[in-house]
Formats: structure tokens, sequence, C-alpha cells
């Protein structure tokens, strides 16, 4: 699969440990920034970068780092085709797959424990949609953004 990836400066430090962790899963990742270290920026503008990559089919899925995780949900939501998801545990994560087919996982670098970093993204990553009447309001989603 291939992951696109993208924090600003608070969540840097957590994308480049994600990033790493993704790769040694065997996935392919596409860093669509920050790439100027902790120095203050706009989440907005690596968000909507890798969210867009993900409505053009260029990356299968996206995780968005910030601070809380919910600026970087709310501009990968802006994007047509996307189904962007803040969670906090692996009750969260797990659902976002199973229920919404989340193509995207949005963390916040303050908040997120630590400890649960790899499963949490593991479990997103091997987590599969299972359609059904799920697949219908997933339908529902995509027919009121346009899609």
């Amino acid at each position: 699969m291939k992951i696109a990836l993208a924090s600003d400066h608070r969540g840097f430090e957590f994308k480049n440990k994600i990033g790493t962790f993704i790769s040694e899963l065997g996935h392919e990742v596409i860093d669509c920034g920050t790439s100027n270290g902790t120095d203050s920026v706009d989440y907005t503008d690596y968000g909507i970068e890798a969210a867009r990559s993900v409505s053009r089919g260029e990356s299968d899925r996206a995780v968005l780092i910030c601070g809380t995780g919910l600026g970087m949900s709310l501009i990968a939501n802006k994007v047509k085709g996307v189904r962007a998801t803040v969670c906090h545990d692996l009750h969260t994560v797990e659902m976002s797959r199973r229920h919404n087919d989340a193509n995207v996982l949005c963390l916040g670098a303050d908040v997120v424990d630590h400890g649960l970093l790899e499963k949490k993204i593991k479990l997103w990553l091997e987590t599969p949609f299972e359609g059904g009447r799920h697949a219908r309001r997933v339908g529902k989603i995509m027919e009121a953004e346009g899609v």
C-alpha cells in the first residue's frame, strides 16, 4: 500500500517515527512534509497535499499528524473522497476502518498514547472495511459531498 504522510511542526518528529514504522511493515511512504523540522508551519499546507494524494489515487491512505489531530482532520475532510478520522484509542482506530472505511487517520502528537502508537498504525493499516450496511452509510457520506 502507498501511504501519504504529513505533519506540521508539532507532529514532525512523530511523522518521521511513523514513516519508518510504516516502511518496516512493507508499505511505501509518500512524505508530503513538513521538512522544516520544528519551525512553525501551517498544518493546512501539508494536510491538504496528503489528502489530495488520496483523492487523486496517488496514495491508498494517509496519516496526518498535528498537535491534536483536529486541524488535520478538518482540512483533510474538505477534499472530495476523503474520510478522515481522529482516533485516540485502539477501538476508534478499528471502527474507523471497519464501519467508516476511513482512508485518512489523524493523530495528535500532544495527546496520543506513545506506547500504543505502533499498534494503532498497524491496526489501522490491517483492518478491512466490513461493507454491508456500513457501505450504504459510507455511500451516503460520499453522496453528500457530491462524489
